[in-house]
């Protein structure tokens, strides 16, 4: 026998007829299954009403993890993934596309800084290259006026990265 999986308006009408100390129960009982529940529930309850700090709490974190990144390509490509899985974890958290677009041009700044300019390695090229093209669509989906904000940043990357990787195309990433 498996359980009825209910959709999101039928749960949110339910939430609606329970009290106060019933719904804080839900929380706290959800909160005990999952990591990643519980730190959605701490992100809600202690950063979400400063968004540009958390912000660049993570940044920091992320700078570190970049500072550690190890030499050999194969380790430095797992350790990427990893500072990208914690981006992709902390963007949901937020559900903001200027505040992922914001981490992800952090991500590619790090990236010119601390990895290897003249691998051949493949795996570390594509994660650059899977970011930037990953910024350009989610720029391409905004309003016009952050559009050019944005851009302008995005643009200021692509021409450092051009300058640094001699294996990257600037053309190919233009908006």
């Amino acid at each position: 026998m498996s359980t009825i999986t209910y959709g999101l308006q039928h749960i949110k009408k339910e939430l609606q007829h329970l009290s106060n100390e019933q719904i804080s129960e839900l929380c706290l009982r959800l909160a005990r299954y999952k990591k990643e529940n519980k730190e959605l529930l701490a992100y809600l309850l202690f950063e979400a009403y400063d968004e540009p700090a958390f912000i660049e709490k993570v940044k920091a974190e992320t700078g570190f993890m970049f500072s550690q990144l190890p030499v050999q390509n194969y380790n430095a490509a797992k350790s990427l993934r990893k500072i990208l899985r914690l981006l992709g974890k902390y963007t949901k958290f937020m559900a903001s596309k200027g505040a992922e677009i914001e981490l992800l041009l952090n991500f590619c700044s790090n990236y010119l800084q601390y990895a290897d300019r003249r691998t051949t390695y493949k795996p570390l090229r594509l994660i650059l290259v899977r970011q930037l093209e990953k910024i350009r669509t989610l720029i391409g989906k905004l309003h016009e006026d952050m559009q050019f904000d944005y851009s302008n940043d995005y643009n200021a990357i692509l021409t450092e990265a051009d300058d640094k990787l001699p294996w990257l195309n600037k053309n190919n990433f233009l908006l």
